[in-house]
């Protein structure tokens, strides 16, 4: 096991369910050493979804990985939650703005007991402007950043990604805010606060498509499979399945145009340039698909592979999970072993590092499971103390 990228960093995870727990999920793993606050006797919502094994959540087992695990009331411990901050690097948290300031524990007040402290908060609409005390889940961020209007077919309804993806993009962008304030703070000795939409960063893994929309003023629709600025590309039938390819560009157009024995297409008026395919998509669409349908994926794979041209299958998740080069080289999943249900595989993260490579460190925490080790070994509390803390439920 390596040491970690992150290795003597200390974070407070108050995250619940997906977007606060990947990003520290993605710090535990590059060694940062993260304490998960719980609320004592329930714990964060997502121990109770699916899927599950000998009824524990491997949803929460794989997005609290890498974690200690303590449980404490905000609204009675606030003495405690203090005392963790004093000593700490970073605190995330993805409560509906206003929350922790209710709780007199927001960053104005955080910083005034660790001025070092970065304060990272992920929420629907982000903490300023009129949408900001709304409550703000995955599927309302790609509704109102544009994603679910470009999603599906012509004439199909908006459709959601298959996935949580403006979550998941969400604790990237956290995870990038932090690093970024933390290289400021090396410089400044100053901390800060990092202020995370999902429906910002939703509007930014749009940005390709926003720029048609910027530049011409015509709004993009949905669209299918293909592309909104080259032809052809996208997805096409085969014998027995489905498969992706781009060639666009005029050099694959005619490695595509003598694949099909139809050369003459190359300079055939309707798509001569990029702007004519685009133009005329619907007939190319057609003639292509008419040649992928006598033939199955792995034939044109085969085909078109040799040739250097970008193409691809649609693959489903067993198949993702048994790739030898996504599984296997790339090595996206790996196991951790949980105390109650033994061994769980479970999604990697994508970034390799050639000397701190990131990895899962531990598995996630029972409810409570360091509460003894964090508050009487490291914070020094005496046993009658936490006894107390105990009695009074404050963990």
């Amino acid at each position: 096991m390596t040491t970690g990228a992150l290795e003597g960093l200390r974070v407070l995870d108050l995250g619940r369910v997906l977007s606060a727990p990947f990003c520290t999920a993605m710090l535990g793993d590059m060694g940062a050493d993260v304490i998960k606050i719980e609320q004592p006797g329930r714990g964060d919502d997502s121990r109770g979804f699916m899927p599950r094994k000998d009824d524990i959540s491997t949803y929460f087992i794989n997005f609290n990985r890498s974690k200690r695990g303590i449980t404490l009331n905000l609204k009675t411990g606030k003495d405690v939650f203090l005392e963790l901050v004093k000593n700490v690097d970073v605190v995330v948290e993805n409560f509906r703005p206003g929350v922790m300031k209710k709780l007199g524990l927001d960053y104005d007040e955080l910083k005034k007991v660790n001025p070092r402290l970065i304060y990272a908060a992920i929420s629907g609409f982000g903490q300023t402007g009129p949408y900001s005390s709304r409550a703000g889940y995955d599927t309302m961020a790609q509704a109102m950043a544009g994603i679910m209007s470009v999603t599906g077919f012509p004439g199909s309804e908006p459709t959601r990604c298959g996935a949580s993806v403006a979550d998941i993009m969400g604790g990237l962008q956290a995870v990038i805010g932090i690093l970024a304030a933390l290289r400021h703070r090396e410089k400044s000795g100053e901390g800060q606060m990092v202020d995370v939409a999902l429906v910002d960063v939703s509007v930014v893994g749009l940005s390709s498509v926003n720029q048609v929309y910027l530049t011409t003023g015509r709004v993009p629709q949905r669209n299918g499979n293909s592309y909104e600025s080259s032809a052809p590309g996208g997805g096409y039938s085969t014998k027995d399945g489905y498969f992706v390819m781009n060639g666009s560009a005029p050099k694959f157009w005619a490695i595509l145009c003598n694949a099909m024995n139809k050369p003459e297409l190359i300079e055939d008026e309707r798509f001569k340039t990029n702007s004519l395919r685009v133009t005329n998509k619907h007939e190319l669409d057609a003639i292509i698909t008419e040649w992928t349908k006598t033939m199955t994926t792995d034939e044109l794979m085969d085909l078109l592979l040799p040739l250097g041209f970008a193409v691809a299958p649609v693959m489903t998740l067993d198949k993702v999970a048994a790739d030898p080069h996504i599984a296997g080289v790339r090595h996206m999943f790996g196991e951790v072993e949980h105390p109650q249900v033994g061994k769980i595989r479970v999604t990697n993260q994508a970034v390799k590092m050639s000397a701190t490579n990131p990895e899962i460190k531990r598995s996630s925490p029972l409810l409570g499971e360091h509460n003894k080790e964090i508050y009487l070994e490291e914070l020094g509390f005496s046993e009658e103390r936490f006894e107390e803390m105990q009695r009074e439920e404050i963990v």
